[in-house]
């Protein structure tokens, strides 16, 4: 079976180092400006739109991969709240998490939905980024990750996990959610074996058939697992707030008055358009099921999350994350943010 997945912030940060080779140029698999879905017949080459008075303004070019995290700007797209706003908006859908990464490093697009920990990775790698609002995780019932076993596994609780290999990417956001689920079982860091496998769908896969244990998992193979008879061990949507996906912009469209506005105006087309799918989140299904490519079996009754309003994320969200990423050693350099401005700083 072909496993489409998708889910906030499944983006793993291994390869930032090279991150100096992939900003020279654009990466090959992904969507480009001219496929993109929403485009402007006014397109410069150099990201900015000239408006009917013939002044340039910024063209706001949003990265993502195909998921449930960005639906209000999916549905916004829908409804032509993109449309009159005196600047252009294009949503660019990536293939993978390292395209994506690499798309905002070379400058293809401004602004860009991920996670903490890539944002905090990248602007380790000289990536000069910051976080401009939570696109979910706001509580922690906003979207899911956890632990599951497959159908005929014997594990039933995160304490029968001590000293079992987990199916899991390091360096990911799933890793530091599971780590943090582990621990708040009472399970000591040296009884969490890791068994790496990057690839969701491998990992989907070597957990269902009972090759491993069990695995960590984004929400929609949560929800597949479910539905094909896996048991769900643990997940984040209880307790501790452990994940968020962001949306990050690049700090030079910000240091442009231009660019600025244009960015304060998509705050309040997320806000309007994350209070519509709030109202009546089944007018938006096929919106989702078409941008975030649902596995076929759950696409009818995967639930739709509720979207927060735009705030920037809090130190409690992000400072948990990077004292993870520094004792994991992801992180050489310790690094300082100000939730006041959503920006990181070199300590």
């Amino acid at each position: 079976m072909t496993v489409n997945v998708n889910r906030r912030s499944f983006f793993s940060v291994a390869g930032l180092a090279g991150l100096a080779l992939l900003s020279g140029c654009t990466s090959g698999g992904s969507a480009s400006a001219s496929s993109s879905q929403e485009s402007s017949a006014n397109d410069s080459s150099d990201g900015q739109v000239m408006d009917g008075d013939g002044m340039f303004r910024e063209k706001l070019i949003i990265g993502t991969l195909a998921t449930e995290d960005i639906l209000p700007l999916w549905a916004a797209q829908k409804e032509g709240l993109f449309d009159g706003k005196g600047f252009g908006i294009e949503i660019v859908p990536f293939q993978s998490a390292t395209e994506l990464i690499a798309g905002v490093a070379s400058g293809e697009v401004n602004m860009a939905m991920t996670d903490i920990m890539v944002t905090a990775s990248m602007f380790a790698s000289g990536v000069d980024v910051q976080m401009k609002w939570v696109t979910l995780g706001a509580t922690p019932d906003q979207g899911r990750f956890g632990i599951m076993a497959g159908p005929e596994s014997e594990i039933k609780t995160l304490a029968d996990l001590a000293g079992v290999p987990i199916g899991v990417g390091s360096n990911t956001i799933l890793e530091y959610v599971m780590d943090k689920l582990m621990e708040g079982a009472g399970v000591s860091d040296d009884k969490i074996v890791v068994e790496e496998l990057q690839k969701l769908p491998v990992r989907y896969q070597a957990m269902a058939s009972g090759e491993v244990a069990a695995a960590a998992l984004p929400g929609t193979l949560l929800a597949l697992g479910e539905a094909s008879g896996c048991k769900l061990i643990a997940d984040d949507t209880q307790g501790d707030n452990l994940s968020q996906s962001v949306m990050i912009v690049s700090r030079g469209l910000l240091g442009e008055l231009e660019g600025s506005k244009a960015v304060a105006a998509l705050e309040g087309i997320w806000n309007d358009a994350a209070e519509m799918v709030n109202a009546d989140p089944e007018s938006y299904r096929e919106v989702l099921i078409d941008n975030a490519n649902l596995p076929v079996e759950i696409a009818d009754t995967y639930p739709i999350s509720t979207y927060p309003m735009v705030a920037l994320p809090t130190a409690a969200m992000v400072d948990p994350v990077l004292e993870w990423m520094e004792k994991k050693g992801y992180l050489t350099k310790p690094l300082a943010y100000d939730e006041t401005t959503g920006e990181f700083s070199k300590k």
